[in-house]
């Protein structure tokens, strides 16, 4: 597998698509594929845009909420919001959970200033991948 590769899964990954990156993170890690650094480089780079591409979609999600192929139902983005209003941005810190790519798109609806979410959303998902490079070096 290429670096290409990892960044395409881990780019999939962060948007609305169904990607899972860290088998192929670990699985790249653990052939020894590449320098570890390079890995982290690459997964962190394709997460943190695909994060972008979310936050993007958020952004000008108002003028589409009502079309029928939004990925989002109004009842579940109110939910979000609410979620989102309460927590305020640090939960972008969370952006690599399972449930982080719905904040990244509220992000975006809520119009978060760009700078700082990406800050934190760099944070969150190179912390991620680190985690995983550390637990997988465990084995």
């Amino acid at each position: 597998m290429s670096l290409f590769t990892l960044f395409a899964a881990a780019f999939g990954a962060a948007t609305l698509l169904p990607f899972q990156s860290e088998v192929v993170f670990v699985g790249m890690q653990l052939r020894g594929s590449a320098p570890l650094g390079l890995l982290l480089f690459w997964a962190s780079l394709g997460n943190t845009l695909g994060s972008c591409v979310n936050y993007a979609m958020g952004r000008f999600a108002a003028q589409y909420e009502d079309r029928r192929w939004f990925p989002v139902s109004r009842p579940a983005m109110a939910r979000a919001e609410r979620w989102y209003a309460k927590w305020g941005y640090w939960t972008l810190l969370l952006s690599w959970a399972p449930f982080g790519d719905g904040v990244t798109v509220i992000a975006g609806v809520l119009r978060t200033r760009f700078l700082l979410f990406l800050a934190l959303v760099t944070v969150a998902k190179t912390g991620r991948y680190a985690v995983l490079a550390w637990g997988t070096a465990q084995l």
